[in-house]
Order: structure tokens, then C-alpha cells, then sequence
């Protein structure tokens, strides 16, 4: 389905030189890049241009946190089917696609993969990542170097539930360093936002393992749901200050659709 494959036009240096275009010689140039053949056809000197291209690199970071999984385990299936769709995708269009873990810090589970075979690898991958422990944005973003590589397009599937809430914007400035094109894809759980719980309640922190009692009112759940939308408009606003596109995916929803509706938001993908 992608209209692009692997080598792309791109700010870095390139790697192979592809036909562009056709100009007048000029006497200082170098007569070895006459194009003798059409010459021949035209009887005037003409000079072949070449771009130089970069073979694409796809980065795909899941958040492999314990918020991620629990309590609402359909986050980690629908992170996971985001993540082998668009691995799928690159390596089928001869990209080079590579799968990293998301948590207190980023790590890199495969090596760059090339080639539609090797969609089982990314798969046997997937299914072994370890979803546990806490999330650690601002370090993890920091920790990742894709200038080591070529250039690239970033996908980051994540809930970006992080160890303070506040460290958001760090965060996503830290990611837009990257060089690429840079997506954020956030999953949640409709729950996540509007629990339904009242009176009494015991809740333990899935990720730090940190156990309170609470009396909760309405009015606190509604405080509750304040506070989480104005959390999501803020890593929303940062995204779009710094020019990462950003899309909010509920793990409820239809997976066709918002999978459709990502690739539309991407412009390496955009032939997908």
C-alpha cells in the first residue's frame, strides 16, 4: 500500500543518486556528465541532474509501562496491533523498521529489519515484550538517539501516563530534537478518564505498586476528569508548539478506523 519505498528524499546526506532532471552544459562543467544520447537525438548539450536520496528509517517505541496493561489490558492489545500494522507497512515498502520498549528508559528490542519476511520477527517481538514497571518520559526521550541512524519517521504509542504529570512538556521537547518526522499516538481506556466509582474506594498505583484509601464525592470524580482532559490538552498543545503530530486513540474503539486515520496524519505513510 505505500506508495513510497525505502530510499526517500531527505535533509541528511544520501546514499544513492536517482534522476532528477536535465539542463544546459556550460563549458566549465564536467563533460563526462553530457548526456551523449540525447545529443545524439537533439544536437544540443545537455546535463543530467541527480538527487541524492536516503533509505527511511521507521522507529516504532511502544510503552511497555504497567499502565499500559493493567487494569485495562485492551491498551496493550490495541498499542501492539498500532505498532506490527505499521511495521507491516514499512517493511513491505523496503523501509528499514525498527521496534523499541518504552519505560524508564528505551531500548531497543530488534535491530533494523528490511524486507516483508521479516514480519514474523516483529511479531515474536511484540508478543514478548514485558509490560511492567513505571514509565519514565523525559529520561527515555533523552536516552533516544535516532541521529545514529538515518533519517526517519518516529511513532511513540504510549498512554504518556509519566512519573509526574508535569514533566510532559520536557518531555515532548526532548522528542523534538529528533530528527524525522515524529508522531505520538496516545491509548486510553474511556474509564481512564471518567472512572465510575463513588463512596469509598482503595486504589493501587499500577505502576509503583503505592496503595491509597479515598472517600470519593462526584464532585471529586468530576475534578478528577478536569484535570485529566486539561492533562491531555497540554500534551496536545506542547505536540503542536513543537510540530509532533499528536492523535488521542481510544483502546475501545474500532482499530480500522484509527489506524486509517493515522496513516492520513502521516506524510511518509501518507501512500498507505
Amino acid at each position: 500500500m505505500l506508495s513510497r519505498r525505502g530510499a526517500q528524499s531527505s535533509p541528511a546526506t544520501g546514499f544513492t543518486r536517482e534522476f532528477k532532471d536535465y539542463r544546459h552544459y556550460t563549458p566549465r562543467e564536467d563533460y563526462r556528465a553530457i548526456d551523449w544520447r540525447l545529443y545524439a537525438r537533439l544536437d544540443k548539450l545537455f546535463v543530467r541532474l541527480y538527487e541524492e536520496t536516503q533509505e527511511l528509517n521507521l522507529h516504532l517505541m511502544v510503552d511497555t509501562s504497567a499502565s499500559m496493561a493493567r487494569p485495562y489490558g485492551s491498551k496493550r492489545v490495541q498499542a501492539l496491533r498500532f505498532a506490527v500494522a505499521l511495521a507491516y507497512l514499512g517493511l513491505a515498502a523496503q523501509q528499514r523498521v525498527s521496534l523499541y520498549s518504552l519505560g524508564s528508559t528505551v531500548r531497543q528490542e530488534l535491530p533494523p529489519l528490511r524486507g516483508q519476511g521479516n514480519i514474523e520477527k516483529i511479531l515474536n517481538a511484540a508478543s514478548r515484550l514485558p509490560f511492567a514497571g513505571v514509565t519514565d518520559l523525559e529520561r527515555a526521550f533523552s536516552d533516544f538517539h535516532p541521529t545514529r541512524q538515518r533519517y526517519g519517521v518516529i511513532f511513540v504509542i504510549s498512554d504518556f501516563f509519566g512519573q509526574d504529570v508535569a514533566a510532559a512538556p520536557a518531555a515532548v521537547k526532548r522528542a523534538a530534537a529528533w530528527p524525522g518526522e515524529c508522531h505520538f499516538l496516545q491509548i486510553l481506556h474511556p474509564d481512564e478518564r471518567q472512572p465510575m466509582l463513588e463512596g469509598e474506594v482503595e486504589l493501587d498505583e499500577v505502576e509503583t505498586g503505592e496503595r491509597r484509601r479515598f472517600w470519593l464525592t462526584k464532585r471529586d470524580v468530576q475534578r478528577y476528569t478536569e484535570s485529566f482532559d486539561a492533562f491531555c490538552d497540554t500534551l496536545s498543545r506542547e505536540c503542536a508548539g513543537h510540530r509532533i503530530d499528536f492523535l488521542q486513540c481510544g483502546s475501545e474503539e474500532p482499530f480500522e478506523q484509527s489506524f486509517l486515520d493515522l496513516l492520513n496524519r502521516s506524510r511518509a505513510m501518507a501512500g498507505a
